[in-house]
């Protein structure tokens, strides 16, 4: 392969990396630099890959947390200390929001797919990002990690299936419907991306034996390698820099992003 087709990986990496973790649609994002730079990925699942190295940058920055919830569920599952039990109830609700989009993913992703196609999807669906997280910018709520009930956890659910369609921003549809829900920004952030870890392992399980048989692995592994690092890259450190503007409550700042973005493709993309 030319050197051209290796930074051609590199780059959509980077894409993927940098938007996969803030509210703007990585998979809207890679079809628009596709579009833009004229790309065509071929062979192996390439967005899959890439959102599973952006599944574990997010697994090193929640590191701590996740292993507490996973000795505190263990903890009260087996020896019911009543201290573990607001961790053990966290991953019941994760458990229980990871449903919707599981369910309707699998029943209705080819369907959604013909559907909601082509280019300017991605340019609408962008400016109902923008405007979903207007109507949020200001909300600080009160609920944490101990607040949570069944019926919210499922809504935040029910949000997460929307992002099946191009262009909804997977953690923005989420991030949204738990703040307006009235949740603190570093639960529904919290959330959110512990949402996203039953998602991609899930898509890697599914699409692994396909990736496996592909007929170009051997052609592929060394540029897919290149763009797998470029997205486990950019994703940690979006994340870190996401998290910091959550807390200084700049969300404003990606929904004029996605109204620009959105009219640009509207209105330049075809």
């Amino acid at each position: 392969m030319e050197w051209l087709d290796w930074l051609k990986y590199a780059v959509l990496g980077l894409i993927q990396g940098f938007t996969e973790p803030i509210p703007v649609s990585s998979s809207g994002h890679l079809v628009i630099a596709e579009k833009l730079f004229g790309l065509h990925m071929e062979g192996l699942s390439f967005e899959v890959l890439v959102n599973f190295a952006s599944l574990l940058a997010i697994l090193l920055i929640y590191r701590k947390d996740i292993v507490r919830l996973a000795v505190n569920t263990f903890r009260f599952i087996f020896k019911r200390d009543p201290d573990a039990k607001s961790d053990f109830m966290f991953v019941v609700y994760l458990i229980l929001a990871t449903i919707p989009a599981g369910v309707i993913g699998v029943v209705f992703k080819d369907t959604i797919a013909d559907v909601f196609k082509g280019i300017k999807i991605i340019g609408a669906t962008l400016l109902i990002t923008a405007l979903a997280l207007w109507l949020i910018r200001n909300l600080r709520g009160r609920k944490g990690d101990k607040d949570l009930s069944f019926g919210e956890t499922f809504i935040v659910g029910l949000a997460q299936s929307v992002a099946l369609i191009p262009g909804i921003s997977r953690s923005g549809a989420t991030i949204v419907a738990a703040m307006a829900l009235g949740w603190k920004q570093e639960t529904a952030l919290r959330f959110s991306f512990f949402l996203y870890i039953p998602v991609s392992v899930g898509s890697m399980i599914l699409e692994g034996k396909d990736m496996i048989k592909d007929p170009m692995m051997g052609q592929l592994i060394g540029p897919y390698l290149l763009a797998f690092i470029c997205s486990f890259v950019a994703s940690y450190f979006a994340l870190k820099w996401f998290m910091g503007l959550m807390a200084r409550g700049n969300l404003k700042w990606f929904s004029v992003y996605c109204v620009f973005a959105g009219l640009f493709v509207l209105f330049f993309l075809n």
